[in-house]
């Protein structure tokens, strides 16, 4: 029987720290700074000690109630807000964010606001759109809302950046880097800014920064999947030099049945609206499982052992395949299976509060050679 609660997201930070400084080493050698980001595992303290160990240069999240965590655990990098900034929280977003990603001229007056009333100056990163369509001011457009903020006596503008690869899938390459560049010194002129920073994407742009073409001048990059999973985000393959095994869910084993494979009886919809098909492999050893959609992506979960199959799940139940499991023969009640998450199981499981979260090792005590 288990020992441990489960369902449980076990973290080896150590292992994280391994992939950081593998991938900072990469943008460091580039003259670029790295903004680790956390927020797949909700800025969990391991993981973000981690990044610390491993040398980014800042921390990165999309909430703000994730780096004011950090802050108040002592962190003292630069702490960067990637969600573009909400007018209502403009208050919140000065006090725990020392910079942000904007694209609005009206919410920067307001961040410029509430920044004088704190008796502060609020760092803003003007975020271009060089083709992927998400945030981001059209680039036609950019030097103008650089000028109108370059007016804002509570921010201080300290560069431009991009977005690529989340919403319509947009590599970066030559020709987007080079809209980036070229904005930035139409600003510069326009502006009498230095803009010093050039936040040239997320993980997405790691195989161009290997590829040797990334321009200098491009000198930050938001790392987050490529470290804490140790992928190539534009096809899952492992990234060389990284691990992948730095996050594992564990799961109980709740119910032990041979069972057929096809369900008996007229069917319709099940509990969320599809209607799936089944396969008839005759009569199989199932498993169920104490996690289920409410707390995981499940088609997003890798099972360690590869003869076992997911065949879905109900909101708190997940149902296994085990009758090729390597040790079919053996299993109980009681017993548990791991699998690894990838990026959308791991934000997910990070974020429901009924998946245990447990530290295996730490940060600090070294960093293990790949094995």
């Amino acid at each position: 029987m288990t020992t441990h609660p489960t369902p449980r997201l076990e973290i080896y930070p150590e292992r994280i720290t391994y992939n950081t400084l593998a991938v900072c080493g990469l943008a460091h050698e580039h003259g670029a700074s790295v903004a680790g980001v956390a927020k797949v595992t909700c800025a969990h303290p391991a993981v973000v000690d981690a990044l610390v160990a491993g040398g980014v240069d800042m921390i990165a999240d999309s909430r703000i109630d994730n780096l004011r965590h950090s802050r108040e655990r002592g962190i003292d990098l630069p702490l960067m807000l990637l969600r573009i900034s909400e007018p209502s929280r403009a208050k919140e977003i000065v006090e725990f964010a020392d910079i942000s990603l904007n694209s609005s001229l009206t919410t920067m007056q307001v961040l410029s606001e509430a920044a004088i009333a704190a008796g502060k100056r609020h760092q803003v990163i003007l975020m271009v759109d060089v083709g992927d369509l998400r945030e981001g001011v059209w680039p036609d457009r950019a030097v103008e809302v650089a000028f109108g903020a370059a007016q804002l006596r509570g921010i201080e503008v300290v560069g431009l950046g991009c977005n690529l690869a989340c919403f319509g899938g947009v590599v970066p390459s030559e020709e987007n880097m080079k809209v980036l560049v070229d904005v930035r010194d139409a600003a510069r002129a326009a502006t009498g800014l230095e803009l010093p920073l050039l936040s040239g994407g997320n993980s997405a742009s790691l195989p161009f920064l290997a590829s040797g073409h990334m321009p200098e001048a491009i000198n930050n990059f938001r790392m987050g999947e490529s470290i804490i999973l140790g992928r190539n985000v534009f096809d899952r393959s492992p990234w060389p030099g990284t691990r992948q095994d730095t996050v594992k869910l564990v799961v109980e084993i709740v119910e032990l049945e041979r069972k057929p494979s096809v369900p008996i009886g007229k069917r319709g919809q099940n509990a969320f609206g599809e209607e799936p098909a089944f396969e008839d492999r005759g009569t199989r050893l199932r498993a169920i499982v104490n996690l289920g959609r409410q707390d995981a992506v499940v088609d997003g979960l890798d099972p360690l052992d590869p003869n076992i199959s997911i065949l879905g799940a109900s909101s708190d139940h997940m149902i296994i395949d085990v009758e090729d499991a390597a040790d079919a023969g053996s299993l109980k009640v009681g017993d548990e299976l791991a699998f690894y998450p990838d990026y959308a199981a791991l934000l997910a499981i990070s974020t429901s509060p009924y998946v245990e979260k447990v530290v295996v090792g730490h940060p600090r005590r070294g960093i293990p050679a790949v094995d």
